[in-house]
């Protein structure tokens, strides 16, 4: 098993104790520490670097397979509190923010010259704090530390007030799946008790169609997502499930983002939104049966171009469209349902879970859109 020191860790839960039971430990396992800006210190970590022959010199509990594996990526250590650590990649976005220095070209700096600027730049900014991450042997992220700015959210207690809420309001909820990376944590239920509740003039809607095998499979459910490492807020998503190994987006999520001092009493309470929006969201998924698009093809296309969909999925997903419907009649709903094929073709080739995730959302405004200005005879290159 992959130790969760190296920077691409990650691991799937089965079940909810199981996700719960992980976070809770690792949450008693973190460290949030709280520093002045200036009292952070950079180094180079590469196999040249005194530390990296001398572990003594880290703080106390540091693998040298932790080492190791900082070498391989981001090859930085940062000394905080006077304890030097290993720094995660996913700190490196937060410790150009502290600095305030952004750009391409630092990344391709030596790390020797990246540490000096760096340290150069974080000790102009003297009243500012730093609120950093210490799990799984490194720095995995360097925070504000204006609450203002950013706010702790647990993730086994906003997992824990999420599963009160669906075994209040949604009986029979069925945990499906999680996951965790140092970057992204994401869990799914199904909630089957309410396909009738939910889905229920939706589903006749299909059956009196022709389309009862696809009204049969959709189950409604929810994603959460979130992230300690600043990647993500606190979300809860509306879904569909059955239909394919990736999940259908309705609606925008509901996010409670990690500032200007938010509670995870602010997270339960935003549910409350979400669960009122679901059905919202379903009529306007219902809706998209009775438009009638004559150039379906040419609709689809510019509807990805709109959503600022990943080209070369869009247009692989685009050609399997036109393969089956040709230049005939298509309803908006079947080039929605079409499009679903996008980010199970970003699955196949390796995308980051944050990159199907914001692809997924963006793909769910199309709820929302007057897809007659999109359904136009003339052809368009995406």
């Amino acid at each position: 098993m992959q130790n969760t020191c190296m920077d691409s860790f990650t691991t799937n839960f089965g079940s909810f104790p199981m996700m719960l039971g992980y976070h809770q430990e690792q949450t008693k396992n973190s460290e949030w520490v709280q520093c002045p800006v200036p009292e952070l210190s950079v180094e180079p970590l590469e196999r040249d670097s005194e530390a990296f022959w001398n572990i003594a010199l880290f703080a106390e509990g540091t693998s040298a397979e932790a080492v190791e594996d900082t070498v391989e990526n981001l090859g930085l250590a940062m000394r905080v509190n006077g304890e030097l650590r290993p720094v995660r990649t996913t700190a490196y976005k937060g410790l150009l923010d502290r600095a305030k220095i952004s750009g391409s070209a630092l990344a391709k700096l030596a790390r020797k010259d990246l540490a000096d600027t760096l340290n150069a730049c974080l000790q102009l900014h003297h009243k500012q704090q730093a609120l950093v991450l210490v799990r799984g042997e490194k720095i995995s992220a360097v925070h504000s530390g204006d609450e203002k700015d950013y706010s702790v959210l647990p993730i086994d207690e906003l997992l824990q007030r999420l599963q009160e809420n669906l075994d209040t309001r949604f009986e029979g909820n069925q945990f499906e799946s999680g996951y965790t990376s140092h970057s992204l944590t994401s869990a799914f239920w199904k909630l089957p008790n309410q396909k009738k509740d939910l889905l229920g003039k939706y589903a006749k809607h299909l059956k009196a169609i022709g389309k009862a095998c696809l009204a049969h499979k959709l189950v409604p459910g929810i994603q959460f997502l979130t992230s300690d490492t600043g990647i993500a807020s606190a979300k809860v998503s509306a879904l569909l499930m059955g239909v394919s190994s990736e999940p259908i987006h309705i609606g925008s999520c509901i996010a409670v983002d990690h500032r200007r001092k938010s509670t995870v009493e602010d997270f339960s309470e935003s549910l409350d939104l979400l669960f009122a929006q679901f059905g919202d969201n379903i009529k306007k998924l219902d809706k998209l049966l009775d438009v009638t698009l004559l150039y379906p093809v040419n609709a689809m296309t510019r509807v990805c171009k709109e959503l600022v969909m990943p080209k070369k999925e869009a247009v692989e997903a685009i050609a399997m469209f036109e393969s089956v419907y040709g230049d005939k009649p298509a309803t908006a709903h079947d080039v929605f349902m079409s499009m679903q094929e996008i980010p199970y073709l970003l699955k196949l080739n390796n995308a980051g879970e944050s990159k199907i995730l914001t692809v997924q959302e963006n793909m769910a405004r199309a709820l929302n859109l007057n897809w007659a200005d999109y359904d136009l005879p003339k052809a368009v290159v995406f």
